[in-house]
């Protein structure tokens, strides 16, 4: 029975990898819908106006400065694509006005690029 001393080792491996999966989106700290965004954590708020913001933090959850990202939203709203940008609004936000009244928990996309000029994704 070679493989004996080994099955301990196979059935703790599915527990090792849990902690480097991807987080679940859940609700951020500013009360918005919170997702993976590469290295970042971006949470968007949307309170059915046209008013939205995206706040950032790491993937420890401390706020990054938004100084020098940009964004674009891409907000599916009553069926309709609704594109706009996002543009650093002090501390960890960037905020923009989309064309349309955007409800809470809308789904879309928001496109991010960071200051040194790597992009990622938000899945809404």
């Amino acid at each position: 029975m070679i493989f004996r001393p080994l099955a301990p080792a196979l059935l703790a491996l599915p527990l090792l990898a849990t902690p480097l999966l991807a987080h679940e989106p859940g609700t951020g700290a500013n009360g918005g819908v919170r997702v993976d965004a590469g290295h970042y954590h971006a949470e968007l708020v949307a309170d059915g106006t046209p008013a939205v913001a995206l706040y950032l933090s790491d993937s420890s959850d401390k706020p990054v400065p938004a100084d020098g990202f940009k964004a674009n939203a891409i907000l599916v709203v009553d069926g309709k694509a609704q594109r706009f940008p996002l543009t650093p609004a002090g501390g960890s936000r960037l905020a923009g006005t989309a064309p349309v009244a955007v409800p809470k928990g809308v789904k879309g996309a928001v496109q991010l690029t960071a200051p040194d000029g790597s992009t990622a994704q938000a899945k809404y």
